[in-house]
């Protein structure tokens, strides 16, 4: 029996992605058809992933294509030394990427040219420092996860005792955080008279602007208490709310971009078509023209970000620890499992859904059913081990505050509790199986520890305050916790969820 060998030879015949191959590329692949020659570098973003290539390049790339303003491009930057694989990967492309829109019933292939150039800070930091003291740069903008805010989740302060923190503090021109770029960055412009830039979080914390705001301020009060001032007075940090389900680029899409679309592209992004941006119209030195893009540009984003971050993340939270324990791979196949979806949606209706106030143009039960639809997605493939990421981030925005409210009004906590117990028995570091688990965390290696150390026993974590802050004092709180995770360890997650929803 011969061998198929067309699937090969499709990607053999693959375009190399660049800005010469551009017009080689099949009709079927959108590609910008502005002069990216032409663009000014007016915003510069902080590490450069998924999301924010699927998200925020993408508004700038249908600026410039479809509205003609050309001054806002992006120049990226790489701040880790594991963004050298990020470098490799657009720099030899002149930095385009496709990204991929898939649906339930399509997928949709778009050159992306909004990004006009990555620098690689670990490689060259003054290099960074001199573009963000560029008067071009009008907006810095962040996807630097949680973590990189450096702030104790027990108090909501600064944590300026971060071996990474004091390097930046005593070495203000070779920084390794964002933090310390945008400070270093901000004295440079305030030294030479140049107008400051608008610091814009795009990462996914309650009030992240204001979070920006607040450790930029502690940092700079440990430099210099003039430059703190002058920041305090000149400087922006508009809130906003993100929302584009992005999951990791696998090599499977990678040689479907090859296959399908012809385009051989060393890291394609993939994401579904649903996107939605919510902006506070807060900017000290100009802002793109958003609001024909669909940016919902308002004077509160609060209202938006607690009905994304209490319903949506909270609910891939509550699906990616108990499912990975119940053996699923993808969000998707635990959405479509009957008492699990019966588990989110009680999750929703029941103890966070009260919780929430009405927010202008969005219905909240259409809301939650289109969120549904969104996990069900088969074409996305999200996989729970990547929602399991950073759960000592996540857990305080997304899980506890709910569960804080509806204990001070006296209300359910069983469906939100499970989603701690489920990461505490996850952070064990074995599945039901007695397989290994890898915790990708930034509290790993203490978490663990502990988790190992209580096993069915919570106390031990609920003593990190600041994770938990003073939910450990709680006795129906913990009397819940104690019972929920001793039944995950002696029955399983199946188990234990079927209880539940009993």
């Amino acid at each position: 029996m011969g061998v198929d060998t067309s699937a090969d030879n499709l990607a053999d015949s693959a375009i190399k992605l660049n800005s010469r191959s551009l017009g080689n590329l099949s009709p079927t692949v959108t590609v910008p058809t502005y002069d990216r020659s032409n663009i000014t570098t007016g915003i510069l973003h902080m590490s450069v992933g998924g999301f924010h290539r699927a998200h925020l390049a993408v508004y700038i790339d249908d600026m410039c294509q479809d509205h003609g303003d050309r001054d806002w491009g992006i120049c990226g930057v790489g701040l880790l030394k594991s963004d050298a694989r990020m470098r490799d990967a657009l720099i030899p492309q002149d930095t385009l990427y496709t990204v991929i829109e898939r649906s339930q019933t399509e997928e949709r292939a778009r050159i992306i040219g909004s990004l006009r150039e990555y620098l690689y800070a670990p490689e060259n930091p003054e290099r960074v420092l001199m573009k963000m003291s560029s008067p071009s740069i009008r907006i810095v903008s962040l996807t630097v996860t949680e973590g990189g805010y450096f702030i104790n989740e027990g108090t909501g302060e600064f944590d300026a005792n971060r071996p990474d923190i004091e390097h930046d503090l005593h070495n203000p021109n070779e920084p390794i955080t964002a933090v310390g770029y945008i400070v270093e960055a901000l004295n440079r412009r305030h030294r030479d008279g140049i107008a400051p830039f608008t610091v814009l979080s795009c990462d996914n914390l309650q009030t992240n602007g204001e979070v920006a705001r607040k450790i930029v301020l502690a940092f700079a009060e440990r430099r210099d208490s003039a430059l703190r001032t002058w920041i305090e007075q000149n400087v922006a940090f508009p809130n906003c709310m993100v929302d584009r389900i992005t999951p990791a680029t696998t090599e499977e899409d990678r040689v479907m971009v090859r296959q399908k679309f012809g385009i051989d592209d060393a890291w394609p992004v993939v994401c579904e078509p649903f996107r939605q941006w919510v902006v506070e119209d807060n900017f000290c030195n100009g802002r793109p023209q958003w609001e024909p893009l669909g940016v919902h540009m308002t004077n509160d984003v609060l209202p938006y970000e607690l009905v994304k971050l209490r319903l949506l993340n909270a609910s891939h939270s509550a699906m990616g620890y108990l499912g990975y324990l119940a053996g699923f791979t993808y969000i998707h196949e635990i959405m479509v499992d009957p008492q699990f979806e019966l588990y989110i949606r009680t999750l929703m209706d029941q103890e966070v859904t009260p919780l929430l106030k009405e927010v202008p143009g969005i219905d909240l039960e259409q809301y939650k059913h289109t969120l549904i639809d969104r996990f069900a997605n088969p074409a996305i493939k999200d996989q729970a081990a990547r929602i399991c990421l950073d759960g000592s981030s996540k857990l305080p925005k997304f899980i506890l505050p709910s569960i804080s409210e509806q204990l001070a009004l006296g209300g359910p906590i069983k469906m939100l509790t499970l989603v701690v117990a489920s990461w505490i028995r996850y952070l064990n570091g074995t599945d039901e199986l007695g397989q290994p688990i890898v915790i990708d965390d930034p509290l790993a290696e203490k978490l663990t520890s502990l988790a190992k150390a209580g096993g069915r026993d919570p106390s031990n974590l609920l003593n990190v305050r600041e994770l938990f802050g003073d939910l450990g004092q709680s006795k129906v709180f913990v009397g819940q916790l104690s019972k929920t995770l001793q039944r995950l360890y002696a029955d399983g997650a199946r188990a234990t969820l079927a209880h539940h929803l009993g």
